[in-house]
């Protein structure tokens, strides 16, 4: 295999417009975006952030940082608005670098958030494909995106549920099929919950979690045989990613940890067979429990430097090279599993990078004329760059929700 920085991008995904109504500190934003690297430069508070957890959501339905819906509508339309609403749409080409590109490529995607009648608190989500309303669902895949944020440290020192959310994410827009599952599993798990604390307080016939066990197993083995797969593909990936940013000097793994105990390989069936004798050991513990105790809701992954769990004994700065070595793995795993390279967003990157590390992402990023790939970055200071690398950028100056075009120094 070529080595991660040589791999041929021939196809990608690129969003070709961004229209923003309402959306945090955007009042309007109404954006042609050119393919390569496109420079956001700003002071902090600006909306350099924003714009790009807008991309996020598109692509996800997700936000990157807010908590509630609710917080990403304008401060000022919430507060003045008898019934306030934000918009985001966005018009996205897939295959872009084909030979011929069609029409048909195009896709619109459009989402409506508005407050509900006599709610002030929750806002309701509508999303629209191409003019025709959708579940969020459908909208995975639809516009693939790598995202970096300088707090994605995290993943490898915070909890597990970092870890696993950032898992759920990235393999629900290359595969759909598993967000399906994820969603289905979640259900389950919160219905066998339910009834094992009835079980654990009233008693009864432990009996009928048989019924939700078939459905637990059927779902979580899925989702596991699918994590595995892609921790094996990321361990290969960002080893070699992480190579090239120590210069050979650290050896990165990343290591899956399923909570359901399986030595043999990691297909469907086989992990099925292990989760369900190791459902039928734990019965009485989890109706003591009252929760469900084994299933991927308690899944790990672990990052290790030559041999060293780097969540524990890393250092700040081995753990944001692992972090940034994951993304640009991620970026090459969602090329090698879809065909098409994904838009990369990356948020103020630079800034606690050394010069060695730097090049080393210039170099990623410096696109050719005939590279399809899009790569968003967000700085404070142009100086971060080479010089002869933003003249090959497009360049905006972000200020109060606001862009303006920049020329190259």
């Amino acid at each position: 295999m070529a080595k991660a920085g040589t791999l041929c991008y021939n196809r990608a995904m690129r969003l070709l417009h961004l229209l923003l109504h309402n959306f945090r500190n955007y009042v309007r934003l109404d954006l042609d975006l050119p393919p390569g690297v496109s420079v956001l430069l700003g002071d902090n508070a600006q909306g350099k952030t924003n714009l790009l957890e807008a991309i996020f959501y598109l692509a996800t339905s997700r936000s990157s940082h807010a908590g509630a819906d609710r917080e990403l509508v304008n401060w000022l339309a919430v507060e003045q608005e008898p019934l306030p609403y934000a918009r985001l749409v966005g018009r996205v080409r897939r295959s872009e670098g084909e030979p011929a590109v069609q029409t048909g490529n195009e896709q619109t995607i459009e989402i409506t958030l508005s407050q509900e009648m006599n709610n002030g608190l929750r806002f309701r989500k509508q999303i629209r494909l191409n003019g025709v309303a959708r579940r969020a669902m459908d909208l995975l895949g639809q516009l693939n995106v790598v995202m970096f944020l300088p707090e994605d440290i995290g993943l490898v020192y915070g909890s597990p549920s970092l870890r696993r959310r950032y898992l759920d994410v990235t393999l629900c827009q290359i595969a759909p099929p598993y967000c399906q599952a994820l969603s289905h599993y979640n259900e389950v798990v919160a219905q066998r919950n339910a009834l094992l604390r009835d079980l654990r307080e009233r008693g009864g016939d432990p009996g009928q979690l048989l019924f939700w066990d078939e459905r637990l197993i059927a779902h979580g083995a899925t989702l596991v045989a699918r994590r595995w797969k892609a921790i094996e593909a990321l361990d290969e990936l960002a080893c070699q990613v992480h190579l090239e940013l120590t210069d050979g000097a650290e050896r990165l793994h990343a290591r899956y940890l399923p909570s359901v105990e399986h030595d043999g390989p990691g297909d469907v069936q086989s992990v099925a067979l292990a989760f369900q004798a190791q459902l039928g050991a734990l019965r009485r513990r989890e109706i003591a429990a009252g929760v469900t105790l084994a299933g991927p809701h308690r899944d790990e992954v672990r990052f290790l430097i030559n041999g060293v769990d780097a969540g524990v004994y890393g250092s700040r700065g081995q753990q944001r090279t692992i972090s940034l070595a994951l993304k640009l793995a991620e970026v090459d795993l969602m090329h090698r599993e879809t065909g098409e390279c994904p838009v990369l967003l990356l948020d103020d990157v630079l800034s606690e990078l050394d010069a060695q590390r730097r090049r080393f992402l210039v170099h990623r990023l410096d696109v050719g004329a005939a590279d399809p790939r899009q790569a968003i970055i967000t700085s404070t200071d142009l100086h971060a760059f080479p010089a002869e690398f933003l003249q090959r950028c497009h360049l905006w100056r972000v200020q109060l929700g606001r862009l303006q075009p920049l020329a190259a120094p």
